[in-house]
């Protein structure tokens, strides 16, 4: 039944985004000489036919960035077994080499690539300034980078990765396809970072929902179609090769009303200020990294000595996405170390300040559970898998202030629908929470870092003299 619904949903959205394309071809076709009109721009079909194209590579594109970065946490944690003190060389020295290649060969991939992809959104006219944000030569550098940077012990998630990929690819699918301009400035890297979350997740609404909370805020007409067309055939390619990313399937979650409803605000408010604290902090150390001027080499380097010293405290537990601990902890298969948390949020600043390629999605999921899992050794108002999922969801919402896409993301990945008022209420508790500690939305404040100072007026005059 689902699947009918997912190609019912993708021929629907298709026509809608062949119909938009035809409009807008032939809008273009009234203003310009058909001798300026490429094959692409005059065919609506090869432009249909090539989003498409663009939207399979971004589902196999996710699913390699997921299958490379298993490898890589199952590979340093295998060896870390047998030798754990060479956590005290690879760290600092992988830190090191990532983010000299980082800065040398993929400037622009830093850190999550959600602020590059808020930021690519917002330039108008300017496609070369884009460029250095959105680019096939970024995607590349977020497949490989964020790899590198698991095998080095750093707490890297793979989501704000993959929504760039998306929009990476997405745009660069624009400019060889003669898209009009409008898709150009905001559909294509719109619906290319919904699509690499949906794929990223296997969860489509929290990809609509991300796109339109997140990163578009709004969505006109035209520019949906191409949204839900992109998710729905990058999460279907992804869903193909690797299956659904579904941490729990027990649908016995479930919570009547009653007094264990009181979890519900208990569960919002723990998550909402530890979320909100992450967050705060992080803006904080960017803050103080760019102040001081420290040079970026010494920067990954401490990080490293210090992510290998977290990695030592906690038996590896701080490694990776935090993928296998989430998934663990919602099937109770068994129960983390109290400091697990503790362990995961410190390895994950150090990762933000380091620089390096990494995103914060999964771990916050993986910090979450911990927490859940914390708060349900000692409250027993609820069944445990309840506190487990709403402190998952609170974490989130109060790391990225996105509840739409918070409870959302929690509904599909559980695969439970009878949490969705639970879910809901706990992430619009636990974001208004996050707020009072920290007013400004992370990646809002992460993506002003990306804006071009002010143009003086002979600058500007310079520019516009022609060459």
């Amino acid at each position: 039944m689902k699947a009918q619904t997912t190609w019912l949903m993708l021929i629907l959205s298709s026509q809608s985004f062949l119909n938009s394309c035809m409009v807008e071809t032939k809008s273009t076709t009234m203003t310009q000489t058909k001798s300026k009109l490429s094959f692409l721009s005059s065919h609506p079909w090869a432009q249909h036919l090539i989003f498409w194209c663009g939207a399979v590579i971004v589902g196999i594109l996710i699913w390699l960035l997921n299958r490379f970065a298993n490898q890589s946490e199952v590979i340093i944690l295998t060896l870390l077994e047998r030798k754990p003190w060479l956590i005290w060389i690879i760290s600092p020295c992988g830190l090191v080499l990532i983010a000299i290649l980082t800065k040398h060969l993929f400037p622009g991939a830093e850190r999550s690539g959600v602020p590059q992809v808020k930021r690519a959104l917002e330039i108008t006219g300017d496609f070369t300034q884009r460029r250095n944000l959105v680019s096939i030569r970024i995607a590349l550098g977020k497949i490989l980078l964020p790899v590198a940077g698991i095998f080095s012990g750093a707490s890297a998630g793979l989501g704000g990765p993959s929504v760039q990929i998306g929009a990476s690819i997405m745009a660069s699918v624009g400019r060889m396809g003669g898209f009009p301009p409008h898709y150009r400035e905001r559909g294509l890297i719109l619906a290319g970072s919904a699509a690499g979350f949906a794929a990223m997740f296997s969860a489509p609404l929290a990809g609509i929902l991300f796109a339109i909370e997140e990163m578009g805020r709004t969505l006109e007409a035209n520019i949906s179609s191409l949204v839900l067309t992109a998710i729905i055939i990058a999460g279907a390619t992804a869903y193909a090769l690797s299956g659904d990313y579904i941490f729990f399937h027990n649908h016995s979650a479930v919570l009547p009303w009653s007094t264990g409803w009181l979890v519900i605000p208990l569960c919002a408010v723990v998550g909402g200020i530890t979320g909100g604290l992450f967050s705060r902090c992080c803006i904080v150390a960017d803050g103080l990294v760019k102040r001081h001027q420290l040079h970026y080499v010494g920067v990954a380097f401490i990080c490293g000595l210090a992510l290998a010293a977290v990695a030592w405290a906690s038996g590896g537990s701080s490694i990776g996405t935090g993928y296998p601990a989430a998934v663990s902890i919602l099937n109770q298969q068994q129960t983390p170390d109290i400091l697990y948390p503790l362990y995961k949020i410190i390895a994950a600043l150090l990762t933000f300040i380091s620089g390096i390629p990494s995103g914060i999605f999964v771990p916050s999921l993986a910090i979450g559970g911990g927490i859940g899992s914390s708060l349900a050794d000692h409250i027993t108002l609820a069944p445990r898998i309840v506190i487990i999922v709403l402190a998952m969801t609170a974490y989130f919402a109060g790391v990225l202030q996105s509840p739409l896409t918070s409870f959302a993301l929690m509904m599909e990945i559980t695969d439970n629908h009878e949490l969705m008022l639970p879910l809901m209420a706990t992430a619009f508790i636990a974001a208004t929470v996050s707020r009072l500690v920290c007013p400004v939305q992370l990646y809002r404040a992460l993506s002003d870092n990306y804006h071009q100072p002010e143009t003086q007026p002979e600058e500007a005059a310079e520019n516009e003299t022609p060459s």
